[in-house]
């Protein structure tokens, strides 16, 4: 058995989203984040109710293998999403999503925490700086206040 002290990064951001914990805590979902983010496209999404529940999982391409994400927590009522990601012999994280409402609509505090699982997470969570996480965290959320405001997804163009 190897024992290894795990290398570990942790960031949190709070985003300011325009409409309320309601209307944005569906699409924190594998299959409606394709309403709102420009190409996503999960391969599969093993779930019962067709959206989002406790247990679902779903896979989205990666090399070398495939991601696997599993949904440990998902709580409308609370406004609060976790789920766990492996991409195998890379990474282990897990992402929580916590909504609250506000007067121009809604705070989601977002934290991502990352576990190296070799020398590729190694590499992966030294690039995971706070400067790349915020840069990050604002197209994520000008993405989906663009979708709350348009009904439509922000378009990716290419450079």
């Amino acid at each position: 058995m190897k024992i290894t002290k795990p290398n570990r990064i942790t960031r949190s951001y709070t985003q300011h989203l325009v409409a309320k914990p309601s209307t944005v805590f569906p699409l924190l979902c594998p299959v409606r984040e394709a309403d709102w983010i420009d190409g996503w496209d999960p391969i599969s999404v093993f779930t019962y109710s067709g959206v989002a529940e406790p247990d679902c999982v779903f896979t989205t391409a990666s090399n070398p293998s495939n991601d696997i994400w599993y949904i440990t927590r998902h709580e409308p009522i609370n406004g609060f999403v976790e789920m766990l990601k492996v991409t195998p012999l890379i990474t282990a994280y897990k992402l929580t999503i916590q909504l609250h409402p506000t007067d121009k609509g809604s705070d989601a505090i977002i934290t991502y925490s990352y576990t190296s699982l070799g020398h590729e997470g190694d590499v992966f969570i030294e690039s995971f700086t706070e400067e790349y996480y915020r840069k990050f965290m604002r197209t994520w959320e000008s993405r989906i206040n663009h979708y709350l405001v348009h009904s439509k997804a922000l378009r990716v163009t290419g450079a």
